[in-house]
């Protein structure tokens, strides 16, 4: 390659990452977001990267683009890459019982004990609830701990019988890669992932995170510096990884290339890489993030090209990570608050057009026309570990009281809200949380042994009256 070539391809991502630094300043400030870092990956390379705004309101810290933030839920993604390079070395079977991995486990039905496998954790079909948010301490056996509190947790749904987003069922996962391994998750992902692909601003302790500088978390409107920095260290598997959009997107190139980092290492097998982005199970709520779930990944589709991602939630922090192999590109955005999933939406439907003429999925809104639904079909109460959904009737219409309980209510200050529902179509409905632009699908369905549920948030909740 000439000097000349060279020249051109920098002067090209220094153009871009310039358009993108004004750009996400501009679209942060109208979304209310303190702080942003942005990359853009494209046919193999870092073509772009932007930070904008503040870490840190309160103590007036710069983003950069060193920066780390929490990248919450996409760590599953991370977890998900180590258990299946077990799986390629035979150390790990996707459909054995977990009992045959961990014999003293103990679930809250012996069913669910005796059946329940890697491939039902990967995919949120275990039935566990998924939202305890427990925390057993800052030791080594912290996995181990947690693991013998789900004894306590009652399903949500039979096994296999619907998806439900499950935290726990990835820190149960996280435990099954120690035993496997003899090597505790957080120094496991370290020298599986974060060593071989060459990553210096990827941690998962805060001793660790703040060697660097480290984005905290806004919550409200206008936001405000959250109370608190991080989860419990025992949702490490399921989403306590931090890092960068540059280190991010280099571990998205190694599901690019098959499973073979840069520098010619494989950390996992071309087959695993693509089970991972195989349909598993569909959602009942297609609308939002996708419309099934792989190994890991969920799977969805813009304008007819296939795109597979994962995104983050921790306390005040957002994260979104898109790919769109056809078209070789990969976009991962990382920011501290505000209306982050509006902000998100702008920048990757911008990015997608401009680098792949590709449109985004439209997002779900309600329906344009009046639509005929009998309240009595939907009332009454469905609730789990986390959470107490109460249908309501409200001037001639349907409300829908929400509530957080459980250990999760410790962590959030506003833990009730009510939302007016508007119909899209029988059994769909869309509500718009406070200071959101976005409007979130509540799906009634049914299971086939005549249970109702609703599917909001990723989750399943069943009717309890």
């Amino acid at each position: 390659m000439t000097d000349t070539t060279d020249t051109t391809d920098t002067t090209g991502a220094t153009d871009l990452s310039a358009h993108w630094t004004a750009r996400l300043a501009e679209l942060s400030a109208r979304h209310s977001v303190p702080g942003a870092s942005l990359g853009i990956m494209h046919r193999g390379e870092l073509v772009a990267e932007a930070a904008v705004g503040l870490a840190n309101t309160e103590a007036g810290i710069e983003t950069t683009t060193d920066t780390l933030f929490q990248i919450g839920s996409i760590s599953k993604v991370w977890t998900t890459t180590v258990a299946m390079a077990l799986v390629d070395e035979g150390l790990l079977d996707l459909d054995a019982p977990l009992v045959s991995v961990l014999p003293g486990l103990r679930l809250a039905e012996e069913t669910l004990t005796a059946q329940v496998t890697v491939r039902h954790l990967m995919t949120h079909t275990s039935g566990i609830d998924g939202d305890l948010f427990t925390d057993t301490g800052r030791g080594d056996d912290c996995l181990e701990k947690y693991a013998a509190l789900l004894a306590d947790a009652a399903p949500n749904h039979p096994l296999g019988a619907t998806m439900s987003y499950c935290n726990a069922g990835f820190t149960l996962l996280g435990r099954v890669l120690e035993v496997v391994t003899g090597v505790q998750w957080d120094r496991l992902m370290r020298e599986r992932l974060y060593a071989p692909l060459g990553l210096t601003h990827t941690a998962t302790l805060p001793e660790d995170v703040l060697r660097f500088r480290a984005a905290i978390g806004h919550l409200g409107d206008p936001p405000a510096q959250a109370p608190q920095w991080g989860l419990m260290r025992s949702a490490g598997p399921a989403g306590l990884i931090c890092s960068t959009p540059r280190e991010v997107l280099k571990f998205a190139r190694l599901h690019r290339d098959n499973g073979v980092t840069e520098d010619g290492t494989r950390i996992l097998s071309a087959e695993g890489v693509a089970a991972m982005q195989t349909a598993q199970v569909e959602l009942p709520d297609p609308y939002v993030i996708g419309h099934s779930w792989g190994l890991g990944w969920f799977l969805d589709t813009w304008d007819g090209h296939r795109v597979h991602g994962h995104d983050g939630g921790t306390i005040g922090q957002s994260a979104f990570l898109r790919v769109l192999p056809e078209e070789d590109l990969a976009i991962c955005l990382l920011t501290n608050g505000g209306d982050t999933a509006s902000l998100y939406r702008e920048v990757f439907a911008e990015i997608a057009r401009e680098l792949a003429d590709v449109t985004m999925r439209p997002g779900i809104e309600p329906a344009a026309e009046p639509v005929a639904v009998d309240p009595a079909d939907y009332v009454g109460v469905y609730q789990r570990l986390s959470s107490r959904l109460e249908i309501v009737e409200r001037d001639g219409g349907l409300a829908m009281l929400d509530r957080i309980t459980g250990p999760l209510a410790e962590l959030i200050d506003e833990t009730e809200h009510e939302y007016a529902m508007h119909p899209v179509e029988p059994d769909l409905f869309v509500v718009r949380r406070p200071g959101l632009k976005q409007w979130y699908p509540v799906v009634f369905y049914t299971l086939p042994d005549g249970s109702r549920y609703i599917h909001h948030g990723v989750r399943a909740t069943p009717k309890a009256g």
